[in-house]
């Protein structure tokens, strides 16, 4: 069973996984309405990763024997100047994720909870990837500019999909 500071923690931390799967459903419907199916395909798809990322959290607790206690969803933004905006604000949401991550590995290391530090494991990696991820989508808006080049780009992330969390992970 986990420590009570840790149960706690984490239920935070489930709460703060559903706000994001929240925030990206935010950015996909922004993107559809702004015409730009593939971004919102890729926003989509965050948004069904970060259900999974709770979910992950959710199984974790209840095979330890604690409680889940899901909490209200704040409000998140609706609105984006642009698409450079929508994933300036994805890096600096990810950042905020990863240092909470971090914070409740901290936690479980003080706690000596080895096997909530080892399944934590696969969200500090997981982190690593998210902020790469959205690093890289800035990179190329700021190469390619509007037009033609931003067209192209949404048509790449209409071939995005979402690749459920694996079980043995």
């Amino acid at each position: 069973m986990l420590s009570k500071k840790l149960e706690t923690a984490m239920n935070d931390q489930i709460n703060a996984e559903f706000w994001s799967a929240y925030l990206y459903l935010s950015m996909s419907t922004y993107c559809s309405n702004a015409g730009l199916s593939g971004a919102a395909n890729w926003f989509k798809i965050q948004f069904q990763e970060e259900q999974a990322h709770a979910e992950k959290f959710m199984n974790y607790m209840i095979s330890r024997g604690n409680r889940v206690t899901l909490k209200p969803i704040e409000k998140v933004k609706t609105s984006w100047k642009s698409l450079l905006e929508a994933f300036k604000d994805t890096l600096e949401h990810e950042k905020k994720v990863t240092a909470m991550i971090n914070n409740l590995y901290a936690l479980a290391e003080k706690e000596k909870d080895y096997a909530t530090k080892i399944m934590l494991n696969w969200y500090v990696n997981e982190q690593v990837e998210e902020e790469e991820h959205a690093q890289g989508m800035i990179d190329a808006l700021t190469m390619i500019g509007d037009g033609y080049g931003l067209y192209q780009f949404d048509k790449e992330l209409a071939a995005r999909v979402f690749t459920p969390i694996a079980e043995e992970e």
